[in-house]
């Protein structure tokens, strides 16, 4: 699965964090002031209020941007020279240009979060008759949401754009490495499907799967710094009372719970849903056979297989109905936690400075990180699809004695 798409795929990944972690803490060390040296001007912490299509043009997003690029050419090169591979150009940097349009396509939710205080407190103002509110400039601010919108809008499409070509190059790959050691894979029971169908799925579930992740990565480090400077406005929580930094710690905590709780229950489906496979192999097979032997497939054999494909099936079923009974609840009760949280605040609004905009700024960057924390919660389903594949494939690859890189 890895050794045909990435150069050295061990070696690889691990480089591949270090070198990050090495970028992120020169970048973090003080090299993010260094976009003054290229004439970009000097950033500063009020880059990160911009409001409107300005805030990409900001000395900090302008420099970002061009570290990023340095870091990646500096890592791919060297990979080129260690170790050279046909798919080098997509697995490489393809990945480390989707990465950078979803970083972008984060920051564009960091630019509406921004907008939020100056619109809704406008609004509130015009409402309550507090201050003399202009319509031209909330029209104003419409048109500064509009362009960026249309920003997001566009780096969805080409993000979609890319990673389908991506995955479909990865998917290639191991259809080109299986159909090289075919001799050995043919009589691997079920050869054809792990090859045409199990690669297939593959590629579907990383599309959706590996960019839902990296979104996720992305907005924490995006948002928990902007969370962390709105907690200054939370004057203390429910039941707890006043503790350090309490967004964050809400949201981390509510959403550990959550991801323990349904890692929990349902614990038992990717074995299940990994033996219903070879179930379904199993009575597909024997239908087959029965195609070209008229001894093959007989009734007694067909009911047999078939009663161990419905008694899986029913197992599933079962375990499923409590996993969703949990996740439902949790997501239910994920809808109304961080407006519970701010009652005390919003009850004291008046007296701390806490504004309509701010609210809203407050619970977008809290349903953000929240999401972000509960990237196994979302998407637990999938990943137990993604686990059956992933034990069906290395099965399958265990008929061809080959050291992976």
């Amino acid at each position: 699965m890895f050794q045909s798409f990435f150069p050295k795929p061990r070696l690889f990944f691990t480089s591949a964090l270090i070198w990050t972690a090495l970028a992120a803490t020169i970048w973090y060390g003080g090299g993010d002031h260094w976009g003054h040296y290229l004439g970009l001007g000097v950033a500063t912490p009020a880059d990160g209020d911009v409001v409107g299509i300005d805030y990409f043009l900001t000395p900090t997003f302008l420099w970002f941007c061009i570290y990023y690029f340095i870091a990646v050419g500096l890592f791919g090169g060297a990979w080129r020279l260690f170790s050279s591979s046909p798919w080098q150009l997509w697995s490489v940097f393809g990945s480390a240009f989707i990465i950078f349009t979803t970083f972008f396509d984060v920051e564009v939710s960091v630019a509406i979060n921004n907008w939020r205080r100056p619109f809704f407190d406008d609004v509130q103002n015009a409402l309550s008759g507090k201050a003399v509110v202009q319509a031209v400039d909330l029209y104003r601010l419409i048109w500064q949401f509009a362009e960026i919108a249309l920003c997001a809008m566009f780096l969805f499409v080409v993000t979609r754009f890319l990673v389908s070509h991506w995955i479909f190059r990865w998917r290639t790959a191991m259809n080109d490495f299986y159909m090289a050691h075919w001799q050995k894979l043919r009589k691997t029971e079920g050869a054809a499907q792990r090859v045409q169908e199990d690669t297939m799925r593959f590629a579907s579930v990383m599309e959706g799967l590996g960019i839902s992740l990296v979104g996720s990565v992305m907005t924490l480090v995006a948002f928990l710094p902007l969370l962390w400077g709105l907690s200054k406005y939370v004057t203390s929580l429910p039941l707890v009372g006043e503790i350090p930094a309490p967004l964050v710690t809400a949201a981390i905590v509510w959403s550990v719970l959550g991801t323990l709780l349904l890692a929990l229950v349902g614990i038992k489906l990717p074995g299940l849903e990994f033996h219903n496979q070879r179930v379904e192999a199993a009575y597909r097979k024997e239908l087959v056979y029965g195609e070209d032997h008229a001894e093959r497939a007989d009734p007694v054999t067909m009911r047999e297989l078939f009663g161990f494909v419905r008694q899986n099936y029913f197992r599933l079923y079962w375990h499923y109905t409590y996993f969703n009974v949990f996740r439902g609840l949790y997501l239910q009760a994920d809808n109304v936690f961080a407006m519970a949280i701010l009652i005390p605040t919003i009850a004291a609004g008046s007296t701390i400075g806490f504004t309509f905009g701010v609210l809203q700024q407050v619970l977008n960057a809290f349903g953000q990180v929240s999401g972000s924390f509960q990237y196994l919660v979302n998407a637990w389903t999938t990943i137990i699809e993604l686990l059956s594949i992933y034990k069906r494939l290395r099965a399958f690859e265990a008929s061809v004695s080959l050291q992976q890189g």
